[in-house]
């Protein structure tokens, strides 16, 4: 089947991150076990579009989301134009297959008056500093969760206000510093020299480990929570307020889109129609009409 084979060219040639190299892996078995328990076929490298219709059908029959369906379809989908690469297979069963209509979700950003009140909550102690940090550096960078935990000591370049980050596909970048998170870093390693630890992760726990994805999610919500009504709030809703930010008070898109480490311009636009609450706001406020009111 060539399954093992296509991990390896993910993982080795294509540089995919572990996470998602891992993720392909579970679309890609699940499709098996359906194939298998359905059709009885063991071998998937050369099947018909219609079991992968049948597929599809009983994905959402289990209530999967129309963006979850199309991830794993993606999944597979890369999977057979592998086997064509390596030329086992001459055309994809999925070559016609049309995505699903998916209602994009606009994540609403934290306001800047939200991200200054929960500065106010932090405590003074090593966890305390870590945490207002893991919050400033989000926001600050716009640097994702998994870029951030892997942060390395000898990454953080304090004389030269940069961070070294190791993005998606093993692509390095440098994050500029600005002058408030230069200080909390400061104050954070100070306190972090009196923690005992053999880790050369930037970010750690009190007893000296490396901090986990779960860690940084209960971070941001914890506090947050504390100062804002929002639904969602996680660490990637931090990384849509820098940019949000970063637009309505004129910068460039393209020196945000290299900030965050975006492959293509088009994944940083999506930022631009956030500009939009923003909009409305300054209308309501400043119209002559909605003024008398």
């Amino acid at each position: 089947m060539y399954l093992s084979n296509f991990i390896d060219y993910l993982s080795k040639e294509k540089n995919y991150s572990k996470h998602t190299v891992v993720a392909y892996k579970k679309d890609l078995q699940t499709f098996v076990d359906f194939c298998n328990d359905r059709f009885e076929i063991l071998d998937i490298s050369k099947i018909s579009y219609e079991i992968v219709r049948d597929w599809i059908i009983e994905l959402s029959e289990k209530k999967l989301s129309p963006l979850t369906i199309n991830r794993k379809i993606s999944s597979l989908s890369k999977y057979y134009d592998f086997l064509i690469k390596i030329e086992n297979i001459k055309t994809s069963p999925l070559k016609h297959h049309k995505r699903l209509k998916v209602q994009k979700k606009l994540i609403i950003p934290f306001s800047e008056d939200e991200i200054l009140k929960v500065i106010d909550v932090f405590s003074k102690d090593f966890e305390g500093k870590r945490n207002l940090l893991i919050v400033d550096m989000l926001y600050s960078t716009g640097i994702r969760r998994d870029e951030l935990i892997n942060i390395k000591i000898n990454d953080v370049l304090v004389h030269e206000n940069v961070i070294k980050v190791l993005g998606k596909r093993n692509k390095e970048r440098l994050v500029p510093v600005i002058l408030n998170l230069k200080k909390r870093i400061n104050d954070y390693l100070t306190l972090r020299d009196s923690v005992k630890s053999n880790s050369d992760c930037f970010f750690i726990t009190k007893k000296g480990k490396k901090i986990g994805p779960s860690l940084v999610y209960r971070v941001v919500k914890n506090y947050f929570s504390k100062v804002s009504t929002k639904v969602k709030t996680s660490p990637h809703v931090l990384r849509h307020s820098f940019a949000t930010h970063m637009l309505n008070n004129g910068a460039d898109i393209n020196s945000i889109k290299e900030i965050m480490g975006h492959s293509s311009l088009a994944s940083t636009q999506i930022y631009t129609k956030i500009k939009l609450p923003k909009i409305v706001n300054d209308y309501k406020k400043n119209h002559p009409r909605e003024k008398k009111k």
